[in-house]
Protein backbone atom coordinates (compact mmCIF):
# COMPACT_ATOMS: atom_id res chain seq x y z
CA UNK A 1 0.00 0.00 0.00
CA UNK A 2 1.28 3.08 -1.25
CA UNK A 3 2.08 5.54 1.20
CA UNK A 4 1.08 9.61 1.24
CA UNK A 5 4.52 10.53 -0.33
CA UNK A 6 4.04 7.96 -3.23
CA UNK A 7 0.12 8.31 -3.69
CA UNK A 8 0.89 11.84 -3.90
CA UNK A 9 3.75 11.65 -6.65
CA UNK A 10 1.34 8.91 -8.39
CA UNK A 11 -0.84 11.68 -8.84
CA UNK A 12 0.66 13.43 -10.96
CA UNK A 13 2.46 16.50 -11.69
CA UNK A 14 -1.35 18.43 -11.44
CA UNK A 15 -1.02 17.36 -7.68
CA UNK A 16 1.36 20.11 -6.98
CA UNK A 17 -1.27 23.01 -8.63
CA UNK A 18 -4.10 21.00 -6.40
CA UNK A 19 -1.52 21.24 -3.31
CA UNK A 20 -1.31 24.95 -4.12
CA UNK A 21 -4.94 25.37 -4.09
CA UNK A 22 -5.85 23.58 -0.92
CA UNK A 23 -2.92 25.70 0.86
CA UNK A 24 -5.00 28.98 -0.53
CA UNK A 25 -8.17 28.02 0.81
CA UNK A 26 -6.87 26.68 4.15
CA UNK A 27 -4.99 30.21 3.90
CA UNK A 28 -8.10 32.59 3.35
CA UNK A 29 -10.06 30.35 5.88
CA UNK A 30 -7.69 31.43 8.86
CA UNK A 31 -7.64 34.98 7.19
CA UNK A 32 -11.40 35.20 7.17
CA UNK A 33 -12.27 33.26 10.39
CA UNK A 34 -9.68 36.20 12.46
CA UNK A 35 -11.23 39.05 10.17
CA UNK A 36 -15.35 37.89 10.96
CA UNK A 37 -14.49 37.84 14.85
CA UNK A 38 -13.69 41.46 14.50
CA UNK A 39 -16.10 42.66 12.30
CA UNK A 40 -18.53 40.51 14.33
CA UNK A 41 -17.67 41.29 18.09
CA UNK A 42 -20.48 42.04 20.48
CA UNK A 43 -22.16 43.23 16.96
CA UNK A 44 -26.10 42.00 17.87
CA UNK A 45 -26.11 43.43 21.09
CA UNK A 46 -24.77 46.23 19.75
CA UNK A 47 -26.50 47.42 17.23
CA UNK A 48 -29.92 45.91 19.10
CA UNK A 49 -29.23 48.91 21.95
CA UNK A 50 -28.15 51.50 19.70
CA UNK A 51 -31.63 53.25 19.63
CA UNK A 52 -31.37 53.50 23.41
CA UNK A 53 -27.81 54.49 22.93
CA UNK A 54 -28.28 57.58 20.61
CA UNK A 55 -31.48 58.67 22.24
CA UNK A 56 -31.17 62.04 23.62
CA UNK A 57 -27.34 62.35 23.72
CA UNK A 58 -25.49 64.74 21.92
CA UNK A 59 -23.44 63.71 18.74
CA UNK A 60 -19.75 64.47 20.45
CA UNK A 61 -20.74 62.05 23.34
CA UNK A 62 -22.54 59.84 21.13
CA UNK A 63 -18.86 59.46 18.86
CA UNK A 64 -16.74 59.07 22.00
CA UNK A 65 -18.87 55.90 23.18
CA UNK A 66 -19.37 54.12 19.48
CA UNK A 67 -15.63 54.64 19.14
CA UNK A 68 -15.69 52.23 21.89
CA UNK A 69 -17.35 49.25 19.79
CA UNK A 70 -14.87 47.60 17.30
CA UNK A 71 -17.11 45.71 14.67
CA UNK A 72 -18.05 46.77 11.25
CA UNK A 73 -21.53 48.28 12.46
CA UNK A 74 -19.82 50.61 14.94
CA UNK A 75 -17.92 52.31 11.62
CA UNK A 76 -20.52 53.17 9.26
CA UNK A 77 -22.33 54.12 13.24
CA UNK A 78 -19.26 56.40 13.45
CA UNK A 79 -19.41 57.84 9.68
CA UNK A 80 -23.02 58.71 9.79
CA UNK A 81 -22.74 60.42 12.99
CA UNK A 82 -19.14 62.48 11.85
CA UNK A 83 -21.44 63.37 8.56
CA UNK A 84 -23.85 64.74 10.85
CA UNK A 85 -21.22 66.81 12.66
CA UNK A 86 -19.64 68.17 9.85
CA UNK A 87 -22.56 68.88 8.27
CA UNK A 88 -22.40 66.73 5.36
CA UNK A 89 -25.11 64.29 3.67
CA UNK A 90 -24.99 61.59 5.90
CA UNK A 91 -27.34 59.33 3.58
CA UNK A 92 -24.45 59.60 1.16
CA UNK A 93 -21.89 58.76 4.05
CA UNK A 94 -23.56 56.09 5.61
CA UNK A 95 -24.32 54.19 2.36
CA UNK A 96 -20.57 54.78 1.43
CA UNK A 97 -19.62 53.34 4.83
CA UNK A 98 -22.07 50.22 4.17
CA UNK A 99 -20.62 49.54 0.67
CA UNK A 100 -17.17 49.34 1.94
CA UNK A 101 -17.59 47.41 4.74
CA UNK A 102 -19.61 44.94 2.55
CA UNK A 103 -16.77 45.07 0.01
CA UNK A 104 -14.70 44.00 3.06
CA UNK A 105 -16.60 41.09 3.90
CA UNK A 106 -16.57 39.71 0.56
CA UNK A 107 -13.16 39.93 0.01
CA UNK A 108 -11.53 36.74 -1.51
CA UNK A 109 -14.48 34.68 -1.08
CA UNK A 110 -14.84 34.72 -5.07
CA UNK A 111 -11.20 32.73 -5.10
CA UNK A 112 -13.22 30.30 -2.86
CA UNK A 113 -16.29 29.98 -5.41
CA UNK A 114 -13.07 29.74 -8.60
CA UNK A 115 -11.27 27.10 -6.73
CA UNK A 116 -14.58 24.71 -6.07
CA UNK A 117 -15.16 24.96 -10.04
CA UNK A 118 -10.86 24.38 -11.09
CA UNK A 119 -10.10 21.75 -8.61
CA UNK A 120 -12.36 18.94 -10.18
CA UNK A 121 -10.78 20.14 -13.54
CA UNK A 122 -7.79 19.73 -12.42
CA UNK A 123 -7.77 16.64 -10.99
CA UNK A 124 -10.08 15.47 -14.32
CA UNK A 125 -7.17 16.96 -16.41
CA UNK A 126 -4.44 15.09 -14.34
CA UNK A 127 -6.36 11.72 -14.50
CA UNK A 128 -6.86 12.03 -18.43
CA UNK A 129 -2.92 12.66 -18.72
CA UNK A 130 -2.24 9.43 -16.24
CA UNK A 131 -4.55 7.39 -18.17
CA UNK A 132 -3.38 8.53 -21.94
CA UNK A 133 0.36 7.34 -20.23
CA UNK A 134 -1.10 4.15 -19.19
CA UNK A 135 -2.81 3.43 -22.67
CA UNK A 136 0.90 4.11 -24.03
CA UNK A 137 2.70 1.44 -21.66
CA UNK A 138 -0.06 -0.76 -22.33
CA UNK A 139 0.19 -0.84 -26.15
CA UNK A 140 4.57 -1.40 -25.34
CA UNK A 141 3.33 -4.17 -22.88
CA UNK A 142 0.77 -5.82 -24.67
CA UNK A 143 -0.54 -8.60 -22.60
CA UNK A 144 -0.34 -7.17 -19.64
CA UNK A 145 -3.51 -6.22 -18.00
CA UNK A 146 -2.06 -5.16 -14.89
CA UNK A 147 -0.20 -2.31 -16.86
CA UNK A 148 -2.97 -0.18 -17.53
CA UNK A 149 -5.48 -1.14 -14.75
CA UNK A 150 -2.44 -0.12 -12.14
CA UNK A 151 -2.07 3.19 -13.98
CA UNK A 152 -5.25 3.98 -14.71
CA UNK A 153 -5.62 3.25 -10.91
CA UNK A 154 -3.12 5.88 -9.81
CA UNK A 155 -4.35 8.18 -12.40
CA UNK A 156 -7.35 8.30 -10.53
CA UNK A 157 -5.87 9.50 -7.67
CA UNK A 158 -6.12 13.05 -9.23
CA UNK A 159 -9.93 13.25 -9.37
CA UNK A 160 -10.13 12.27 -6.22
CA UNK A 161 -7.66 14.85 -5.15
CA UNK A 162 -9.61 17.64 -6.98
CA UNK A 163 -12.57 16.48 -5.63
CA UNK A 164 -11.45 16.55 -2.20
CA UNK A 165 -9.95 19.88 -2.65
CA UNK A 166 -13.51 21.25 -4.42
CA UNK A 167 -15.50 20.06 -0.89
CA UNK A 168 -13.27 21.50 1.52
CA UNK A 169 -13.66 25.11 -0.49
CA UNK A 170 -17.31 24.60 -1.23
CA UNK A 171 -17.95 23.71 2.53
CA UNK A 172 -15.53 26.88 4.05
CA UNK A 173 -17.65 29.53 1.26
CA UNK A 174 -20.77 28.17 2.12
CA UNK A 175 -19.93 28.46 6.09
CA UNK A 176 -18.34 32.15 5.51
CA UNK A 177 -21.78 33.25 2.82
CA UNK A 178 -23.76 32.49 6.00
CA UNK A 179 -21.70 34.27 8.04
CA UNK A 180 -21.72 37.49 5.29
CA UNK A 181 -25.49 37.01 5.58
CA UNK A 182 -25.42 38.05 9.14
CA UNK A 183 -23.47 40.59 9.16
CA UNK A 184 -24.85 42.46 6.38
CA UNK A 185 -28.46 42.49 7.55
CA UNK A 186 -27.10 43.54 11.37
CA UNK A 187 -25.68 46.32 9.22
CA UNK A 188 -28.82 47.46 7.55
CA UNK A 189 -30.21 47.51 10.64
CA UNK A 190 -27.44 49.76 11.96
CA UNK A 191 -28.27 51.98 8.88
CA UNK A 192 -31.68 52.48 9.26
CA UNK A 193 -31.33 53.09 13.05
CA UNK A 194 -28.37 56.04 12.44
CA UNK A 195 -30.72 57.79 9.87
CA UNK A 196 -33.64 57.25 11.48
CA UNK A 197 -32.16 59.29 14.38
CA UNK A 198 -30.63 61.83 12.29
CA UNK A 199 -33.98 62.16 10.60
CA UNK A 200 -35.74 62.83 13.54
CA UNK A 201 -33.29 65.14 14.71
CA UNK A 202 -33.80 67.45 11.83
CA UNK A 203 -30.30 67.30 10.37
Amino acid sequence: MMGIIETFKAGGSVMYILLICSICVASIMIERIMFYKRAGKNIDAFVSKLPEIMQGKDFNDLLLEVKEENNIAAMIVEEGIQAAIKGQNTTVAIDTAYSVGAESLRARLSYLSMIVTLAPLLGLLGTIAGMISSFNVFSLQAGQPLAITGGIGEALIATATGLCVAIFALVVHTWFAAQVDHLLTVMERACSHVEAEIKQRGL
